[in-house]
């Protein structure tokens, strides 16, 4: 598990605020900005040995860590947009036509087109899949009889970083993320983001 662990970062307030490397949540608590810890132990690092005791450094790395000093998370500002993360938020669904595909199949669609001064942000793209993007092309939805099936809209951080999130989620960083993500948030319905264990 080590290779892939990934821990989730919170400040002292309980907000979270980004996921770590083993190795970057090592450095926090070598340098005693580690407040407390919480969830399931992930991982044990061993270091070196003591010239006074002869004992073994042993870190041990908890799922979640809250960090002493300021941490401030962008407040107001919108996380970055990747077609990853889009296409997980719309959970691979083509908000056109209803239907599921793998990402490979999706693409981008700006809900006002860009030639027509909508922006390239959260709350104007959704998925689509590419039969329904060429079909649409430059016409906003209701110059082509199209309707969406969904609003698009902006995440919260907290929805950001399971979003984002490489790889699996572990039950008890998802259970934190999730009692923060907003209400009207599809990834509450999405049974990939359920928390299992």
């Amino acid at each position: 598990m080590a290779g892939g662990v990934r821990i989730l970062r919170i400040n002292t307030a309980g907000t979270p605020v980004e996921w770590l490397s083993w190795e970057q949540a090592v450095c926090l608590h070598a340098r005693e900005l580690v407040s407390w810890t919480y969830g399931e132990e992930v991982m044990a690092v061993r270091g070196g040995h003591s010239r006074m005791t002869g004992e073994q450094t042993v870190v041990t790395l908890n799922s979640i860590l809250a960090c002493k000093g300021k941490v401030f998370v962008g407040t107001g500002k919108q996380p970055p947009l990747t077609n990853r993360a889009l296409f997980r938020r719309d959970q691979n669904v083509c908000l056109y036509c209803g239907n599921r595909f793998e990402e490979r199949a999706l693409s981008r669609d700006h809900v006002t087109p860009i030639s027509r001064g909508g922006l390239d942000i959260w709350a104007n793209v959704v998925t689509s899949c590419k039969r329904c993007n060429a079909r649409k092309g430059s016409l906003l939805p209701e110059e082509c009889h199209m309707e969406l099936l969904a609003l698009p809209y902006q995440p919260n951080h907290a929805e950001y970083l399971a979003l984002s999130h490489s790889g699996r989620i572990l039950g008890d960083q998802m259970a934190f993320l999730r009692k923060q993500f907003s209400s009207n948030s599809r990834l509450l319905q999405d049974s990939q983001f359920l928390v299992t264990s």
